[in-house]
Order: C-alpha cells, then structure tokens, then sequence
C-alpha cells in the first residue's frame, strides 16, 4: 500500500448512529480518501476479505464478534491493517495493550481527537511503507518507545516502556514498576518476555523480567546473584544467572536510559 495515497478506512459499530457520525467526520478529513461502514464484526471480515484496508476504527461493545475479537483476528492477518479503537470504556485499555492497536478514542467522539487519531495512523503507516523483500532478513526492531495504557484510580494514564524497571507476575497479570510507582496490567509476564527482549528485559525470575538499562550493579553472595534497580534488589534465579551473566557480557550495564 503506498504511503502516498489516502486512507481507505473501515469503520465497525453496531449503533448505527454512532456508525454515521465517525464516518462523518473521519470523511471530513482530507488523509482520508475512501470511507466504509460495517454495522458488526462479522461484516468487517467480510469486507476486509474483499478489500485493501489501511486502518479500522471499530468499537468494541458489539453483540456476536466484538471489537476486541476482531483486532485478534485481525492481528493473525499477513498484511493486517493498522486498528483504532472507539469506545465508550475505558475498562478495555489495558486489554488494547496487548493487541498492539494505534489509538483509543473514548466517545462521545470529537473531531479534532479524531484528527489526531488520524494523525497517528499516517504516522504509523509511514514508519512501515518501506517493506523488505519477502527473501530479506528480518530488520533490526524499531527504536520508538511503546505507550502504555495503565489505570490508576479509575483514571486510565499512560506510561513509556523505557519507564519500567522491571515487571513482576501476578497471576495472568503483571506489576510494571516505574520510579514513580507500580501498575497492574491485565498481561501475562511471558508475553512482555516475548515482546521486549529486543529492548533489554531479559528473565531473572520466573516472576521477575528487569531492564537491563535501569540495572545498576550485579551482586554475587556465597553463589547467590542479585540485581541492584534504583533502591530495589532483586533476586536472580540459579536457573537465570548463568544466561544474565552471558546477556551482560554482550551488553555493558553502561547502555542506560535518559534519565537515570
């Protein structure tokens, strides 16, 4: 999809007034060229089966296939179009976190959150119009920092991966520990493993993933190893050590984060 032309963008909401007026307002801008409107999920993957879509700007309450099951599928997609999520909710932004979607927008909708949405979704295209070959080697992962959404009081914030100093399982959730505080995030520790070992957080605990760039010493006691975090010590597991002291050999405890 060239990064030139305008967005053609699909729009998923099951109150039809709803429907109507962010198709309205997403027509109204000038990056976007093409508007298509789908009164549920099962409809969407209709459409998404028979056309090129740059981005869907779907709710997520919807009876049968909801907007969160849509960005799953979607997230299987080879080519998957980028998501936006409009809703009235904020409970869901944490699940949104996981599914690496573009933008939450709460409603009732304005046009200029829209326009910034919009913004968003050129920028990220932008960042991706330049695909290698199918036979190329995986690029090196990108260096933008992710943005978290966290509640805190009901009041949903938002937080930078180069923030956390390590994360902590709780169940199928996970404790994110800043300086500022800890946020409880309705994802799994191994996926957070998975996503972020490109970015310095490596295991050292089957409960415990720490950024190697907020680390500041390496403890050994009596063959027991630790980490020093800001005031935090925290312990390296036997099973752990070992790969933590091979990480540290290819990567200096000088590689640090503004700011630290």
């Amino acid at each position: 999809m060239s990064a030139e032309r305008g967005l053609v963008v699909l729009v998923v909401d099951d109150e039809l007034p709803a429907l109507s007026e962010l198709g309205y307002l997403l027509e109204r801008d000038e990056r976007v060229a093409e508007v298509i409107t789908a009164s549920s999920g099962t409809e969407a993957l209709q459409v998404l089966d028979a056309r090129d879509v740059d981005v869907v700007f779907s709710d997520i309450s919807m009876p049968g296939l909801d907007g969160m099951a849509l960005a799953r599928v979607i997230s299987r997609f080879s080519e998957r179009p980028q998501v936006v999520f409009v809703t009235a909710h904020e409970r869901h932004a944490v699940d949104a976190f996981a599914l690496d979607v573009t933008d939450y927008v709460m409603k009732p909708v304005r046009e200029q959150r829209i326009a910034e949405a919009v913004r968003r979704v050129v920028e990220q295209r932008e960042r991706g119009s330049a695909r290698p070959p199918a036979d190329a080697p995986p690029a090196a992962p990108a260096v933008e920092d992710e943005t978290i959404p966290v509640e805190l009081g009901g009041v949903t914030r938002f937080i930078t991966r180069s923030q956390i100093r390590y994360a902590q399982a709780h169940g199928d959730y996970a404790r994110l520990h800043t300086e500022a505080g800890s946020h409880l995030v309705r994802v799994p520790l191994s996926l957070l493993e998975e996503k972020w070992a490109d970015f310095g957080f490596v295991r050292i605990h089957r409960s415990t993933l720490v950024a190697l760039p907020h680390v500041s010493e390496v403890r050994m006691d009596h063959g027991r190893c630790s980490v020093l975090v800001g005031r935090v010590e925290l312990q390296v597991s036997r099973r752990h050590t070992k790969e933590l002291r091979d990480t540290l050999l290819r990567r200096p405890l000088g590689e640090r984060h503004a700011g630290d």
